[in-house]
C-alpha cells in the first residue's frame, strides 16, 4: 500500500485537495487498489478558502513521516490565512523530510511556495501561480527557484503547477508515479478523462 500524506494548511482550496482524495480514492476502489490518502493538518478543524470547514484525519504531531510514500499539498489563499500554516517551521520540516528521502512531492498552484520557502527549490526548476496579474512567480524566484512557465513542471521527484486548472493532471501524475501508466489510464478512463 502506498500511503500519501495530504498536508492541509488552514485556508487551503478545497478543490485542490479533493483531486488527490478522489483520484487516489478511485484508484483504491477501482484501480490497482494500492493507494491510501491520509489528511493531516495542524488544527482539529481547518477552514477552507471558501465556505466550509474540514476535519483532518490526523494532526501532524500524531503521525510518523516514515509511514508515508508521498506528499501532496494543495494551495490556498493569503486572504484566508494560508501562509500562516504553510510557512510554519513544522510544515517546512515535513517538506524537507520528503525531499531528503527523495519521495514524491506533488503541489498545486501556490503550494509550490511552501517548497520554495523550505529551501528545497534552490537551483531547481519549478512553477507556481502564473497569471500575469500575480506576484507569485517572482516570489518563487526569490527563493532561488529556476522558473519554468509551464502548466506543470517536474524536477526529479517534485511536481509543481501553475494554477488550479492543473489539479487533476497533478493528481494523475502522482498516481502514475506511485503505480503505473496503464493503471492511471484505466482510472482516468473510469473517471471520464479521455
Amino acid at each position: 500500500m502506498k500511503k500519501v500524506l495530504l498536508l492541509l494548511a488552514n485556508g487551503f482550496e478545497a478543490v485542490e485537495a479533493s483531486v488527490f482524495t478522489d483520484v487516489l480514492g478511485w484508484n483504491k476502489w477501482e484501480g490497482d487498489g494500492t493507494t491510501e490518502v491520509v489528511t493531516v493538518g495542524l488544527h482539529d478543524q481547518l477552514q477552507c478558502t471558501w465556505n466550509f470547514k474540514v476535519t483532518p484525519e490526523k494532526l501532524l504531531h500524531e503521525i510518523d513521516l516514515e509511514d508515508f510514500d508521498a506528499l501532496a499539498i494543495p494551495g490556498g489563499f493569503e486572504e484566508a490565512g494560508f501562509y500562516e500554516d504553510a510557512f510554519s517551521e513544522v510544515f517546512q520540516a515535513v517538506v524537507r523530510y520528503f525531499d531528503d528521502q527523495k519521495k514524491p512531492i506533488a503541489t498545486i498552484c501556490v503550494a509550490s511556495l511552501i517548497l520554495g520557502h523550505s529551501g528545497i527549490l534552490h537551483n531547481r526548476q519549478a512553477t507556481t501561480y502564473n497569471h500575469p496579474t500575480s506576484k507569485r512567480l517572482a516570489q518563487l524566484e526569490s527563493y532561488g527557484a529556476a522558473i519554468v512557465n509551464d502548466r506543470i513542471v517536474q524536477t526529479e521527484h517534485i511536481l509543481t503547477s501553475s494554477n488550479p486548472g492543473t489539479a487533476f493532471d497533478v493528481a494523475f501524475r502522482l498516481l502514475e508515479t506511485l503505480t503505473s501508466a496503464p493503471n492511471t489510464k484505466k482510472v482516468k478512463d473510469l473517471m471520464g478523462f479521455r
